[in-house]
Parts: structure tokens; sequence; C-alpha cells
């Protein structure tokens, strides 16, 4: 029997599109030591075993889920401060997902397999983003 996936959902805080995701990644400072994207956050997520079964990170800009990144692990990460966080280590591949509103909340939160936005398809990959008050509008109607 398979084991159970779930997935996360964040706030790209500081991002207003799925470029500025890109571009921070491919900064020094996004990266662990391995080179791999890694998201640092305070708390270590209780369902990790079901995260690092095919689980992925997805992001929300300005209200909408836009993208995705695979969970590759989690890291124990030790900041300057001495205290103890989680690193989620990414894919570096950003997949780029149909457009979902989400409300604002703090943290990260899980997502279930069956309510996580479908990738868009290969062709559309690489199409710019519209603004994001313009998409958050489009996916509240039903258009993706």
């Amino acid at each position: 029997m398979a084991k159970a996936r779930v997935n996360l959902v964040k706030l790209c805080v500081g991002a207003e599109r799925v470029e500025d995701l890109i571009h921070w990644q491919n900064s020094a400072r996004a990266k662990g030591p391995d080179g791999l994207p890694r998201h640092v956050t305070r708390m270590w997520p209780k369902r990790a075993e079901e995260l690092l079964a095919g689980g992925s990170l997805y992001w929300v800009f300005k209200g909408v889920i836009l993208a995705r990144q695979r969970i590759l692990r989690l890291d124990d990460v030790t900041g300057t401060d001495g205290i103890a966080r989680c690193g989620i280590v990414l894919e570096p591949s950003v997949v780029r997902t149909e457009a979902t509103p989400r409300r604002p909340f703090q943290g990260w939160r899980y997502l279930s397999v069956e309510d996580a936005p479908r990738d868009l398809p290969q062709a559309r990959q690489a199409e710019d983003d519209l603004p994001p008050n313009l998409m958050a509008a489009l996916a509240e109607i039903g258009v993706r």
C-alpha cells in the first residue's frame, strides 16, 4: 500500500509574481549548503512522513496559489541565535499551477492532494504572469 501524501501551502512573502520567487531562489542566500533551494521555518511539520512521500510546497502570491515545488527533504537548521528550525529543501524547478484563490493566513498549512490545484499544461509553463489582482479575479469566477 502506498504511503499517504500531503502538501503544504505557504504565502510567498515579498514576491508578487512567480518570477520573483524564481529570482530569489537563484540567489545564494536562498540555498542550503548543497545548493538546493530551501525555506526555513520555525515549526517542524508533524506530518513529515506524508510530506516526504511526494508532497509539494504550494506558493500563494497576493491571495492566489500560482506555483508549487516538490519537497525533497526536511533538514535541521540552527540559526545564528541558536534556535533549531526546519529547512524545507525543495526541488529547484518551480511548476506553475492553476490559479486558485487562498485567503491570508500565517505560517504554513497542510493541503490535501484532493484540494491542491492542478499543474498547468507543459505548454503553459513558460507564460508570463498576469497581474495578481487579475489572476485572483479570474480564479474567483472560475476562469483559469
